[in-house]
């Protein structure tokens, strides 16, 4: 008997259980189909066929997102959003942030959310903890927003503060410990994985790591709250979207970045020209800077693994920002051989910002833990202290070990970079 996974993109709601957006069954080859959806066993998996049609038409409005694969996972996160709405429902005051050094996703999410908060009534802020990147001026944050390291309004007391895009209340410090003195209740929105090594969110926040971007849960908090999209609004959702996929490069097997944007489309203005500011910022000492440093790589076990160091003060000379090291790491992951790369970012004497970044197979979050770091299982980072040549050594180390469990791949054995260091 062979084996066939039928999905339907046009019906994705949670039927019992499971998504008749994904409907699996166990049929012969499809010429029996039609034999076999109107048998026993099809019927017993999901239910006497009328009613289950009539169910999926009543449900369809309902629940707008594909289940998750594990449905208990999507329970506890419909719980989670629940509870977080009502943390907002009850709260008049709210301050709104993300971790060091923003990006799109963190960024995107916390600014619909301050848009959707001021059509309520409520009384909002957003508080960044250090500058906003060039790139994102589009989204006009210096209308919406103070930075925490700049000149700022002092931090009033306040019902509720929530951090988008990070669960680890390191990368929000100092402004950290400040909301912990004038907010009622500070909670994380985030849809990284939690750390083993590292402090735990507090009690009450939303953690999904089933989400693609932190701009899927504000999207769904939005919703939740009954605002209307608009402009503002789904702008900045589609950037965090847009930004944490990677244009829907990585979206976690799921439909949900894609049904979310199918939404927000009416009111996005230009897509195109929010993918050439998030994609398309390679200006000419940009690309000076990148010729003069390519040529740096050093390439570790038969070329499948890369390491860069960067100079933050090169990068500013240059005219750029330290979010431009984002763009390096993952133009270098374009090299075919490659299983995982890491960036050195030299912030001040023997201070780094370690990038570590993988194409699917190398698991960099636990590299990144062991260094006090944290983030994805595919991409991750963490600050360290130390001459250079150690701490190179300490993550090639770690990351060869987890290269030794993986296939070598023939095709990488024959493409090593003749132009690198060994």
């Amino acid at each position: 008997m062979k084996k066939i996974l039928f999905t339907t993109a046009k019906d994705h709601c949670l039927i019992k259980g499971v998504g008749l957006g994904t409907i699996l069954g166990w049929i012969w080859p499809s010429k029996s189909l039609g034999k076999y959806l109107k048998s026993g066993s099809f019927l017993s998996f999901c239910g006497a066929l009328p009613k289950c049609t009539e169910e999926m038409k009543q449900l369809k409005t309902k629940h707008p997102f594909p289940p998750a694969e594990d449905s208990s996972e999507q329970t506890s996160s419909q719980l989670d959003l629940a509870t977080m709405v009502k943390k907002i429902l009850s709260s008049q005051s709210l301050l709104l942030t993300t971790h060091k050094q923003c990006d799109g996703d963190g960024l995107g999410a916390q600014l619909a959310l301050y848009h959707a908060l001021k059509k309520m009534g409520k009384e909002v802020r957003v508080l960044c903890v250090d500058a906003v990147p060039k790139k994102y001026q589009f989204l006009q944050p210096e209308k919406h927003l103070e930075t925490f390291e700049g000149p700022h309004r002092s931090i009033q007391p306040t019902d509720l503060a929530l951090i988008f895009d990070t669960n680890d209340q390191r990368l929000v410090e100092p402004l950290f410990s400040q909301l912990l003195k004038t907010c009622k209740e500070v909670l994380f929105i985030d849809h990284h994985p939690l750390l083993n090594l590292g402090p735990l969110p507090t009690v009450n926040s939303w953690i999904d790591t089933s989400a693609a971007s932190t701009g899927e849960m504000a999207f769904k908090i939005i919703k939740a709250l009954n605002v209307e999209l608009d402009r503002d609004i789904a702008e900045a959702l589609y950037t965090s979207i847009a930004f944490d996929t990677q244009l829907f490069r990585f979206v976690k097997n799921s439909a949900t970045s894609h049904l979310i944007c199918a939404e927000l489309m009416p009111h996005v203005h230009e897509p195109e020209e929010i993918h050439r500011h998030l994609f398309a910022t390679h200006s000419i000492e940009k690309v000076a800077f990148l010729a003069k440093v390519l040529g740096d790589i050093e390439y570790h076990g038969e070329g499948r693994i890369a390491v860069l160091k960067l100079q933050a003060q090169d990068l500013l000379d240059h005219g750029m920002d330290m979010d431009d090291s984002r763009d390096i790491i993952d133009m270098i992951m374009n090299i075919q051989s490659l299983e995982g790369a890491a960036l050195f970012r030299e912030d001040n004497p023997d201070k780094y910002k370690l990038s570590l970044r993988s194409k699917g197979q190398l698991e960099v979050l636990a590299v990144a833990e062991a260094f006090g770091g944290g983030g994805h299982r595919f991409a991750a980072g963490a600050p360290m202290k130390g001459p250079y040549s150690e701490l190179k050594t300490q993550v090639v180390d770690q990351l060869l070990k987890q290269l030794k469990s993986l296939p070598l791949d023939s095709t990488h054995a024959n493409d090593t970079a003749k132009n690198g260091k060994k």
